[in-house]
């Protein structure tokens, strides 16, 4: 498949998502109490879609029904009232709340408007809507939800239109894919992290984690459509360049989708995946598939980090100081690096570590690290799809 979707291929988008079903799932961290992960494939047969390496999928989610009637309870009403949600169509309350409706985290437009109807009452959220009070509003919002709000104004007489006109629409989730079409013809494949936690007495969820992995069967319909990711793109198969890809957690999946593609192109330069995760005997995803790939060459060497199966926790970025002299030699030789995964601890650190591994194998210094590094930025060497 080439570096360009075909043109002919039938036009899925926001506006007209494809309904794909749900053909397999399974728990990819079985005995594991403290995450649960799950492998989805999805069946994507005679819908025409196509996909590359590096793209990610746009998923429609449902909110929790639970969720939905802590609402509707909240709001003093049935769920059967007839209301236009934000996409103009007519339909009852309950199932906009459920389909249309972002009803999680209140936003500035839901608290004013909170404000407007429970005056003097609710005068310390006005006062949070100030401008130089921004971290503290931030730090109300924190794992709050709009029933939170709801619930501390339990007098407060909403119609049901007025409550459907100040929700954002429901928006998609990206999932990074974790297949390539040359190793799975109709298939697109997914890597998804149930988020869950507790805050404010209340078990939050991940909208759409939750939604895939706690109400979804093999047979559930998931509207869908592809979201390009152009610049998380592999080297060409012909291109005799080493990849090094870091992806801890969920951050496999791109890699695992370049994984199958180098090997069904039988793409040429040397491979070397980085992947961290709590244990290794629970949560090493997809580790019999790298098994394989390093007994058949596709990969050249697989290095992990398991933060909780010793004392010291030990991440990707200690991994990479630890092989810092080798990382250095792969670069020399025109290697690319991808980083996939949370952007706000493990991105940093990693670039933090490659910066360091560069400043003190290459005799660079930080400055001339820092030069280094922005040059490989340039030439498209050195790609983040963080998150």
């Amino acid at each position: 498949m080439s570096n360009d979707a075909s043109s002919s291929a039938p036009v899925f988008n926001r506006k007209n998502p494809l309904n794909a079903r749900i053909a397999r799932r399974e728990l990819l961290t079985k005995g594991c109490d403290e995450k649960e992960t799950w492998h989805f494939e999805i069946d994507l047969q005679g819908s025409g879609l196509e996909y590359l390496p590096g793209d990610s999928l746009a998923v429609f989610p449902h909110n929790d029904p639970a969720l939905v009637e802590d609402v509707l309870g909240a709001l003093h009403i049935s769920g059967d009232e007839a209301v236009t949600d934000p996409n103009g169509v007519e339909m009852p309350i309950r199932k906009a709340l459920t389909e249309s409706c972002a009803i999680t985290a209140p936003d500035k437009k839901f608290l004013n408007k909170l404000v407007e109807k429970a005056g003097d009452a609710a005068q310390d959220i006005a006062q949070l809507l100030d401008p130089d009070h921004k971290d503290a509003l931030n730090h109300f919002l924190w794992g709050r939800e709009i029933v939170d709000c709801l619930l501390q104004f339990p007098t407060l007489s909403w119609e049901p239109q007025e409550f459907i006109d100040i929700l954002k629409k429901l928006n998609v989730r990206l999932y990074s894919i974790a297949s390539s079409l040359a190793a799975k013809p109709n298939e697109v494949h997914l890597t998804v992290a149930l988020v869950q936690y507790e805050s404010h007495g209340r078990l939050r969820k991940g909208v759409c984690s939750s939604w895939l992995a706690q109400r979804t069967d093999e047979g559930t319909e998931v509207p869908c459509f592809i979201s390009p990711g152009k610049a998380f793109r592999l080297p060409e198969p012909e291109e005799d360049v080493p990849v090094i890809m870091i992806g801890p957690g969920t951050g496999i999946a791109p890699f695992r989708a370049f994984l199958q593609h180098r090997k069904a192109t039988q793409a040429k330069g040397k491979a070397w995946l980085f992947f961290g995760e709590i244990h290794a005997d629970s949560c090493y995803f997809y580790g019999d598939e790298w098994d394989q790939y390093l007994e058949d060459g596709t990969l050249d060497r697989v290095t992990t980090a398991w933060s909780r199966d010793q004392a010291e926790k030990i991440y990707v970025q200690h991994k990479i100081t630890e092989h810092g002299a080798d990382i250095w030699n792969w670069l020399q030789q025109g290697a690319y690096v991808y980083v996939c995964g949370d952007a706000e601890r493990m991105a940093p650190d990693v670039d933090k570590a490659l910066h360091d591994a560069i400043a003190k194998y290459g005799n660079l210094g930080d400055e001339g690290a820092a030069e280094y590094v922005e040059q490989m930025r340039k030439d498209k060497r050195y790609r983040r799809d963080v998150y």
